[in-house]
């Protein structure tokens, strides 16, 4: 037992040492890129903290990178330092060495999962925010439930809160929809009912609308006017959208369920959302591949050679892996594969060629 606390404890400061390496690079080149970005009204401290909201995800993502390296990394200082050996000589193989580091990233999987997912899910959502406030002057907002979707956004004119019965898949166009504008004074200033909104290049495109002026000692309805067509500006993009309604990782693996209930009983499609909630719950044991990967290439007696075709090979193989869990989550959210076979397929056949390679290794 303390020979596997003491590969446990290894492996864990490795894994620490690698990642911390990782987030100073990923926190430099998101520093520069920032700077390039902002303009002159953003101050350094402001870009110090997109810097600080966007490092968690640009970490979460390379996970599997970082623990493919933490692995090679130990058992080539196994192998220098003839711990294996010893540990060999002493009775124990080389698949009950490995024990302890694979219950270590099996363990970090599911924390990373269950805590720093929410993490990541807050600063992501937090960093979008603060990149629309500085390049726009204004966040916009979006809201899915039973009553229909729920928008809001800024600009110039004031705020405009937008309601929709119903909404195409990238919530471009909306339909049943009812449109509130607030004064930059923070008062109603105008609603407007439509039939269907469309969202063209700055502004929203509607169709059979209604518009009642709000303003104090005014009858709204002495006021109205009807418009088969009309235009009103917006600083929503497509692709500001998309981050929000479309952007699984924004949302925390806790509240994903809900979410995912919420879009089926509005009408929209929840496929993406439901392919990200099995990947993330299949995560651990794609981490736990990525070390049964790199150790087996890695562990081995050093006097054997060939260590860098070795770790070569480890990288590629798991750089492999990676795509293919990248390319079948695509399928599953094109619905060409179920979301439990895009999610659960690629872990499990990770491990089973790992096992297999590991297997291979030890006993011929």
């Amino acid at each position: 037992m303390t020979l596997h606390y003491y590969f446990a404890r290894r492996f864990l400061w490795v894994f620490l040492a690698i990642l911390a390496v990782f987030a100073i690079f990923q926190a430099l080149l998101d520093l520069v890129e920032e700077l390039r970005r902002v303009d002159d009204s953003v101050g350094f401290g402001a870009v110090v903290q997109l810097v600080a909201l966007k490092l968690p995800e640009g970490l979460y993502q390379i996970l599997p990178l970082v623990m493919i390296l933490a692995t090679i990394a130990l058992f080539l200082a196994l192998a220098r330092s003839s711990e294996l050996v010893v540990a060999r000589a002493a009775g124990r193989s080389g698949l009950t060495v490995l024990a302890a580091p694979l219950i270590v990233a099996l363990i970090i999987g599911a924390l990373t999962v269950a805590m720093m997912n929410p993490i990541v899910a807050a600063t992501s959502k937090r960093y979008a925010d603060l990149r629309e406030i500085y390049q726009s002057g204004n966040a916009s907002a979006l809201s899915i439930g039973p009553e229909g979707l729920w928008l809001r956004q800024g600009g110039p004119q004031g705020q405009v809160v937008i309601r929709a019965a119903r909404a195409n898949a990238e919530a471009t166009e909306l339909y049943d929809v009812n449109f509130v504008a607030y004064a930059p004074g923070g008062g109603p200033a105008q609603r407007i009912v439509a039939e269907r909104a469309r969202l063209i290049d700055g502004a929203w495109q509607l169709s059979d609308a209604k518009a009642w002026p709000l303003a104090a000692g005014l009858n709204p309805e002495s006021g109205a006017r009807a418009h088969d067509t009309l235009e009103i500006p917006s600083t929503l993009t497509q692709d500001s959208i998309r981050d929000r309604f479309g952007k699984p990782s924004s949302i925390a693996i806790w509240d994903l369920p809900a979410f995912i209930a919420d879009l089926d009983e509005a009408g929209f499609s929840a496929r993406r959302h439901v392919v990200w909630l099995q990947m993330e719950l299949a995560r651990p044991l794609f981490l736990a591949a990525m070390v049964l990967i790199g150790a087996g290439f890695t562990m081995r007696p050093a006097r054997l050679g060939r260590t860098g075709l070795a770790v070569l090979s480890a990288v590629m193989l798991g750089f492999g892996l990676y795509y293919v869990r990248n390319f079948a989550q695509i399928l599953g959210e094109n619905g060409q594969l179920t979301p439990l076979l895009a999610a659960w397929v690629p872990p499990v056949a990770s491990l089973l060629l790992a096992m297999g390679l590991m297997l291979h290794m030890e006993d011929g």
